[in-house]
């Protein structure tokens, strides 16, 4: 990221509306005084294993990008939904597994920092062999897409069986990857995810911090983005509820804490909460007021 002064720096962003287009998001993000951002390259509810991205469509992308003065490298893709590469079925595993390709040369091709997705669901089978399903996911990608876009696990809220909620399966998953592409991978932390699958990190700064030591350390490495989520749901309770910071069950210290941590520096702390204007004109680039209020209360706080 350049120089100290620059590592330091906590770059904030939000998951923004994109009606009207991506870069209607960037300049949603720009307007509401945001240095990071998370989009959808295609709609998350597909696996997207077909579909390109027009170059009209990054072109309106990284114009958009430098006029509001972001760093490209700041951005994150979120992968689809339905990117289950941990499943046993065959069948299932190959689109998954195209999709996570076409997410990352469609992410390369706007020539964004990294996309993140969730592992998916182990099913009925043992979460060992899952992890090497992931993995395996993970390295035909970094193999047919070149460039500097990373791909990144993000920990799960753990309902049913998925995988990736735990320090150890991450570090399993990123455990199975060639040596040589390791540097183009690396993980996320969702608060929301870690506090429903059972991390209380509302418990105090000590165990806050212990629990990002413990990802640190199983893993041997930090993480590389934070979302930023407080959990409608109860400690424990698998329940991937996002709520703004200081309504839910979380509450806003431990942002501070996180804000104040080491680890949060130089990196995107990505906030994925409710939108007050979810319908927003295609037109209109004007910031959510909730991300406004959002943004405001985690600045107060570096």
């Amino acid at each position: 990221m350049g120089t100290s002064r620059e590592r330091m720096k906590r770059y904030i962003g939000g998951h923004t509306i994109d009606n009207g287009g991506i870069d209607m998001a960037v300049r949603r993000a720009g307007a509401a005084g945001m240095t990071a951002l998370q989009i959808f390259s295609a709609p998350p509810r597909f696996y997207g294993d077909k579909s390109g991205i027009r170059a009209e469509r990054v072109e309106r992308f990284q114009t958009a990008i430098a006029e509001v003065g972001m760093d490209p490298a700041n951005v994150v893709v979120h992968g689809a939904y339905v990117l289950s590469v941990a499943t046993p079925e065959p069948e299932k595993w190959v689109r998954a597994s195209g999709g996570l390709t076409k997410e990352l040369e469609r992410s390369t091709t706007l020539g964004v920092g990294a996309i993140c997705f969730h592992p998916g669901s182990a099913m009925k089978s043992d979460v060992a062999g899952a992890t090497e399903r992931v993995a395996e996911a993970i390295t035909a990608a970094l193999e047919k897409v070149s460039g500097d876009t990373a791909v990144l696990i993000e920990n799960t809220a753990g309902a049913g069986r998925t995988v990736g909620k735990t320090s150890a399966e991450i570090a399993m998953i990123l455990g199975h990857l060639p040596a040589h592409l390791r540097s183009r991978t690396g993980y996320g932390l969702d608060t929301c995810h870690l506090y429903a699958s059972g991390y209380d990190i509302a418990a105090g700064r000590e165990t806050f911090t212990s629990i990002l030591d413990e990802f640190e350390e199983a893993i041997g490495e930090s993480p590389r983005f934070f979302h930023l989520n407080d959990s409608e749901g109860e400690l424990g309770s698998n329940r991937d509820r996002h709520a703004l910071l200081g309504h839910g069950r979380i509450g806003v210290e431990p942002f501070r804490w996180l804000i104040e941590d080491r680890r949060s520096a130089g990196l995107p702390l990505i906030l994925e909460t409710p939108q007050a204007k979810p319908d927003i004109d295609r037109t209109d680039a004007s910031a959510d007021p909730w991300d406004l209020e959002m943004v405001q209360l985690l600045l107060g706080m570096d």
